[in-house]
């Protein structure tokens, strides 16, 4: 079998390195694209990956087909993030723009299957009742008129249409991720605070979590069986939030929380989280839109394995963050025990 040569979207960033790390594990040559000529990500940080880098923004097409160009293979884990938006319209405009120059670059260096890392807001709750959340329940715009579920979904309909066209795109939804390498946490933001003590209650409502790792090799599989055109949720675990703070807690060697956070309380923390351009608070926003979903199709036709146990996940990531002091200044800066 001949070796196959991938360029990644987003490598210096929490999904795009895993990306990485289990492409290059595949035996693949991977080349990855930074804005930054410094930048590394949780790659540099570990030191062990041989990645050709290469300069370019997704704002600068010509620079995205130099990226792209010999590589038959496309992931795009680069995707929009409005840490601070507060106009939708001119969030959507900008994030469709991005993804118009990677199809548009895709399509001019030959591109054979791209891989598009979506975001978990395309999924809209089940049309029917009785049944979890799955991929053929989408996104109605408008109905959460929060900037980064409208360019989310308006990204994922440009590479529908791309497909459309002729262009091979399988759509990924991976769903809440947690893992090591997150190097500028997003969720990785709550096990650092869990780790200081500073969870003050539970949050009401039950979502889908997944290891990192998982979702790379969800996207590795992508490239191999993923149908283009189709989308696939990338998940784990279905659980109430009080059983994932818990878990974090006590990974963390912390006693888990004992009250319940009101909604309003947990909204107003949203909203002042969102407007400090804090990652992640933008989604305790649409609090009452959270869900468990249905992964089967994933697991299916991508032929993904068991996940990883969320408590793996959670020592995992909160080891990886120890080791590079993103833990300096908790209350008990040592290795942690489980609490009782």
């Amino acid at each position: 079998m001949p070796e196959i040569r991938c360029c990644v979207l987003g490598a210096t960033g929490f999904i795009g390195g895993q990306i990485a790390r289990a492409a290059l594990a595949q035996g693949w040559q991977v080349r990855g694209l930074r804005r930054r000529p410094d930048a590394v990500g949780a790659i540099g940080v570990i030191g062990d990956l041989e990645i050709e880098w290469v300069s370019g923004d997704a704002t600068d097409l010509a620079s995205l087909v130099t990226a792209m160009r010999g590589c038959p293979l496309v992931f795009h884990a680069a995707g929009y993030y409005p840490h601070r938006a507060r106009d939708v319209q001119e969030t959507v405009r900008h994030g469709v723009l991005q993804m118009r120059n990677v199809l548009k670059a895709a399509s001019a260096a030959g591109v054979k299957r791209l891989v598009y890392t979506s975001a978990l807001t395309t999924v809209g709750p089940p049309t029917e009742p009785g049944r979890l959340a799955g991929e053929k329940d989408a996104y109605t715009p408008g109905s959460i008129p929060l900037p980064y579920f409208e360019v989310k979904w308006a990204m994922e309909m440009e590479a529908v249409r791309a497909t459309m066209q002729g262009l091979p795109v399988v759509i990924l939804l991976p769903s809440v991720v947690f893992g090591p390498g997150d190097v500028k946490p997003t969720t990785g933001k709550i096990m650092l605070m869990a780790a200081k003590g500073r969870i003050p209650g539970y949050i009401q409502g039950e979502i889908n979590v997944v290891d990192v790792r998982d979702v790379a090799a969800g996207h590795i599989a992508a490239a191999r069986r993923g149908k283009p055109g189709r989308r696939y949720i990338l998940g784990g675990h279905n659980l109430p939030i009080r059983e994932v703070q818990t878990i974090i807690a006590k990974a963390a060697g912390r006693k888990p929380p004992r009250a319940t956070l009101p909604l309003w309380l947990t909204r107003a923390i949203a909203e002042t989280g969102s407007w400090l351009g804090i990652p992640g608070t933008h989604h305790l926003r649409a609090i009452r839109h959270w869900q468990p979903l249905d992964t089967a199709r994933a697991r299916e036709e991508l032929g993904l394995p068991a996940p990883i146990p969320f408590e793996q996940t959670c020592r995992d990531a909160l080891d990886w963050f120890r080791e590079r002091d993103y833990l300096k200044g908790a209350p008990d800066d040592q290795p942690t025990k489980e609490a009782d």
